[in-house]
């Protein structure tokens, strides 16, 4: 059983479960490594961080999805405007997650994401809470990302896909952290990815 001695008991967990999944041609939430879907692992790691809450933004029909996280405590946040890019499943995320001093972005698709480099993302907030959080990455996002209340305001403005990142840039260099998660580098984004990990698993 996964756990960890990092509690956040003020940190809400938001997972971006509700894109369209169009390079992969399937739901990539629910593609499976082994027989374990992403989400469902997704879930399981976000649990072991014992945050106040973990919300999971879906898309509008999200039967299938929702099987995923039973017993989970999980809430369910649908998004029925999902067409609008990555920043519309943030935006409902965190009007879900408002009550909160923080809260932790985690993409469904990090399918080696690793629990000790969560929990050390999480320490790193703990000691400094007022800053912003986010993965170095040279190409894809910067999540996973723990992000204030403070800042909350202005994620709720972002667009499209990479309004995270402006975020971050628009930030001073003091107010903001890069930290590394060497895991959080492959992600799923097509077929070949996917069967890659498979193989990796194996």
């Amino acid at each position: 059983m996964i756990a960890t001695n990092a509690p956040a008991p003020k940190l809400n967990i938001v997972v971006l479960a509700a894109g369209f999944s169009s390079r992969l041609g399937q739901p990539k939430a629910l593609a499976q490594i082994h027989g374990v879907s992403l989400l469902r692992r997704t879930v399981k790691l976000a649990a072991a961080l014992r945050a106040a809450r973990i919300i999971v933004v879906v898309p509008p029909a999200a039967g299938r999805y929702c099987a995923q996280g039973r017993h989970r405590g999980v809430t369910w946040a649908r998004n029925p405007h999902r067409g609008q890019g990555l920043s519309s499943s943030v935006r409902c995320g965190l009007k879900h997650a408002w009550y909160c001093a923080a809260v932790l972005l985690l993409p469904v698709d990090l399918a080696n994401l690793k629990l000790h480099e969560l929990s050390r993302l999480v320490q790193r907030w703990q000691a400094a809470p007022g800053r912003i959080y986010a993965t170095r990455m040279d190409t894809r996002g910067v999540t996973p990302l723990i992000l204030p209340k403070r800042l909350f305001p202005r994620a709720l403005r972002i667009m499209g896909d990479m309004g995270l990142r402006g975020l971050l840039a628009e930030l001073p260099v003091a107010q903001r952290e890069l930290v590394e998660l060497p895991s959080a580098r492959i992600d799923i984004d097509t077929a070949s990815d996917l069967a890659a990990a498979r193989r990796r698993w194996r």
